[in-house]
């Protein structure tokens, strides 16, 4: 199995994880209402999920785990996607970190999906 070298995975982790910190930011400025509550609670474990399974996949037991971990991956990512496009941002001013995370959700998506075609 050819996984990616050592830099490039510390860099993909730390990827993630800023990213799953980067929601958790986000979502605090946003306006409290009954359809947020539950959209924040899905963004979060989706945008957590995306690095944790990219742990699960950079620690895989054969290539086969891998790519299936790599798919739930851009699997999360997509999901996170969907979360931020129906989240309500309401008057606050933060639509541009909105914009940034949907661009790094994008991103995210393209990325697992090159690792997942290089592994086949």
């Amino acid at each position: 199995m050819d996984k990616l070298d050592s830099s490039k995975q510390y860099d993909l982790d730390e990827r993630t994880f800023k990213f799953a910190s980067d929601v958790m930011q986000f979502v605090k400025l946003l306006p409290r209402s009954i359809s947020n509550a539950e959209i924040v609670k899905q963004l979060v474990r989706a945008a957590g999920s995306v690095g944790a399974n990219y742990i699960e996949a950079s620690e895989s037991l054969g290539k086969k785990d891998f790519i299936l971990h790599i798919k739930i991956c851009r699997k999360e990512a997509k999901e996170c996607r969907y979360w931020l496009r129906l989240v309500d941002i309401g008057d606050r001013d933060i639509a541009d970190a909105k914009g940034t995370l949907s661009k790094e959700t994008t991103e995210l998506m393209k990325i697992f999906g090159s690792i997942i075609e290089k592994a086949k």
